[in-house]
Parts: structure tokens; sequence; C-alpha cells
């Protein structure tokens, strides 16, 4: 598969950035649009080729994750130098949500990798249980599986946390 994305492949992302955007509630920093075209950019400067769809959906998945945790830490320096401190929990906490499953998710894929790849394809990538199984090159039992044991190390750890 080509680096050189065609119109077909940036209607695929722009689905998926829509998908995101409508399972997050929508937020005004981050648009379907906005997260659409820095994915693009991303993954258009690649200089390697794609193996196969699944090694793109997995790349296109990790580049809005990236997208989506560098805007979050962004708007979290921002609230630290506006109000001079470590900002109050609020009604938008978003943010600092994503930097906790950031941080766990690099926590799990030490342990499940696999586990930690379905999660960030499904939860920052916006791909479906099987476009995910495809992303990662197993059966989409298996990904069920891995998916399952991902959420539930993250919700065991969020609830530690608390």
């Amino acid at each position: 598969m080509s680096a050189d994305l065609q119109p077909e492949t940036y209607e695929y992302l722009r689905d998926l950035a829509e998908r995101i955007h409508a399972e997050r509630g929508g937020t005004p920093s981050l648009q379907p649009d906005g997260l659409l075209h820095e994915a693009w950019l991303k993954l258009s400067r690649r200089t390697s080729d794609f193996e196969n769809r699944g090694h793109f959906l997995a790349v296109a998945a990790r580049a809005m994750r990236q997208i989506m945790i560098d805007r979050a830490r962004a708007k979290l320096t921002d609230k630290r130098r506006v109000e001079g401190r470590r900002p109050e929990p609020d009604a938008e906490q978003q943010p600092l949500d994503l930097l906790a499953i950031d941080a766990l998710l690099d926590d799990l894929e030490k342990t499940d990798p696999l586990a930690a790849q379905v999660v960030i394809s499904r939860v920052f990538g916006g791909l479906t249980a099987l476009e995910a199984a495809e992303a990662q090159g197993v059966s989409k039992a298996t990904a069920d599986r891995a998916w399952r044991k991902g959420r539930a190390f993250l919700a065991e750890s969020f609830s530690q946390e608390s």
C-alpha cells in the first residue's frame, strides 16, 4: 500500500474523525476536520509504504492518539499558565482523563501489547471491533478478548486511583 494517500483514504480518515468526535461528545478544541487534517498531514509525511490496510489502520489510530494527547497536554499547560496553578476539576476534564488513559496504556503495552493496541485502535482511532482486529492482524475473537482485557485493566487502574 503506497504512502501516497488517495482520495478514498482521505474519506476513510474523515469517517474515522467524525466517529471519534461523535463518540467523545465533541469538543470545541478538536473538531472532526481538525483531527482529520492533522492525521492526514502526519500520514502523508511518511517516507515508507504501508504494508497493508491493517498496517494503515494501526498507524492512523496511533496518529490520532498522538494528536489527541498533544491537544490535551497543550490545554492543560494553557490552563496552568493562565491560572498560575494546577487546574481544579471541572465539567470539561477530558484532557486530564486522556492523559491518564495515555499513561495507563503505556503501562498496559509493557505487559500486553495486543490489548494496548486494540484499545488504542478503538478508543483513539475510532475503529470498529472488526477494523481493530484487521489492524492487528488477528481474528475478531482474539481482538475482542484483548479489548475486554484492556478495558478491565483501565477500569481497575482508575478505581485504584479513586
